[in-house]
């Protein structure tokens, strides 16, 4: 099992860290494209989601 998988089911900060980061990336891009309109529509909730996990699982253990 690989240290990822390991750090997200041991609820590790790094890779809880990583996967809100993506989360808030993809949400800014689905934002800023003009093409597919479900992706600007749930733009913002996808940023807010990740937003307050990050936020959430800045509190988790090293």
């Amino acid at each position: 099992m690989s240290n990822f998988i390991k750090g997200i089911l041991g609820f590790r900060r790094g890779p809880w860290e990583l996967v809100a980061t993506i989360l808030i990336a993809v949400g800014v891009v689905m934002l800023m494209q003009p093409f597919v309109l479900w992706a600007f529509t749930y733009s913002f909730i996808t940023t807010l989601v990740g937003t307050v996990m990050f936020i959430i699982v800045s509190h988790f253990r090293e």
